[in-house]
């Protein structure tokens, strides 16, 4: 095991460079001494000078360490010394399981844990902050933080609905309208709405199916059933809820469980574009790590059994918080809590 306690991150996309920024940023308050990262390509090279200006530290494979010291970036090391000295391992690229079977394993050893992002179901015990981070404490060496519109449906969830007890939530059906790509990226734009497909059986889409299996760690069933549709924009997701409970309950009730919550934002703007440049220039590397954000305006009861609104998804925000979290778990387990207050600053009460 290291003396260090070293952080890898394995991806520089639009979770990884954020992630690498902000422990690099706050490493001295988070209890990490270094902080490394693999890129596997030279064509972002003034993403990954930027990212060494910082403090990280830059691994390659051995047989692209020549190619990067080329175009003017020379590593610090490769990248199995790089995954022999981690404490820990956040895996933000889209092959986190290929990763786990092919390489991490060998690794286990030396670290005291492994984290994958979003879809990458079965890598390892489902999490998210503020959800279920008692899990945290039996959870083994391999964390699945689930997607972000995964963190925000299990929030509405959470909120709306279990505050008044486990048993309170009848169904909940959601539809996800996710935006087609990161402003970051080229490829994969829809031009017009693109339906998506129900794979995932009585669950629909991955993201019920995910928000099952992460309450399934609280020892809850709920039912649960979700859609999801791309649209033509580049800012954000945004998430229809219909939850059906119980327990009668208030328009009132409900808005003042949601202020309560310091892991929600609340706003009076409608639109996405407007949320988006709030976080852009407020949040930490433009991220909002709030798990939700909530106009309530949009908000209605059917009936007095019946809730249904709108919200906005901050993806990779919520995902970055719940990495870190891990992480921190991981390498303070006594005192991880006081530690990640650090990052409260972009938490906002309102957008």
């Amino acid at each position: 095991m290291s003396k260090k306690n070293v952080v890898h991150v394995v991806g520089t996309g639009t979770i990884g460079e954020p992630l690498i920024g902000l422990l690099t940023e706050y490493k001295k308050e988070l209890g990490i001494d270094d902080v490394t990262f693999h890129k596997n390509s030279v064509s972002e090279r003034p993403k990954v000078k930027a990212l060494l200006r910082r403090g990280a530290k830059l691994a390659v494979d051995a047989d692209k360490a020549e190619g990067f010291k080329a175009m003017g970036v020379e590593p610090t090391m490769l990248h199995d010394q790089a995954l022999n000295e981690a404490t820990v391992v956040i895996d933000c690229s889209p092959k986190g399981m290929d990763m786990k079977e092919k390489l991490y394993t060998k690794y286990e050893q030396n670290t005291r844990g492994f984290i994958a992002q979003g879809s990458e179901f079965g890598f390892g015990t489902m999490y998210a902050r503020g959800i279920n981070d008692d899990v945290l404490k039996n959870s083994g060496q391999y964390v699945q933080v689930v997607s972000c519109n995964t963190h925000n449906l299990s929030c509405i969830i959470d909120t709306l609905a279990l505050t008044e007890g486990d048993d309170n939530l009848v169904e909940g059906s959601f539809v996800c309208m996710r935006r087609a790509n990161d402003i970051s990226q080229v490829k994969d734009f829809c031009p017009a709405p693109q339906v998506g497909t129900h794979k995932e059986g009585k669950f629909g889409t991955h993201h019920a199916r995910d928000a099952y299996h992460l309450f399934q760690t609280r020892g809850l069933e709920l039912n649960l059933f979700s859609s999801a549709i791309k649209l033509p924009t580049q800012y954000m997701h945004s998430l229809w809820f219909d939850l059906r409970l119980k327990r009668p309950t208030t328009l009132e009730s409900l808005k003042a469980r949601i202020k309560a919550n310091d892991r929600i934002a609340i706003t009076e703007k409608k639109d996405a574009n407007t949320v988006f440049s709030f976080g852009r220039d407020q949040g930490h590397y433009g991220r909002i790590l709030n798990q939700t954000v909530i106009p309530l305006s949009t908000l209605a009861m059917p009936s007095e059994n019946r809730v249904v609104g709108f919200c906005f998804t901050p993806q990779d925000g919520n995902s970055l918080l719940s990495s870190v979290a891990a992480a921190l778990h991981f390498i303070h387990p006594d005192d991880f809590e006081e530690r990640i207050q650090v990052l409260k600053p972009y938490f906002f009460d309102e957008v």
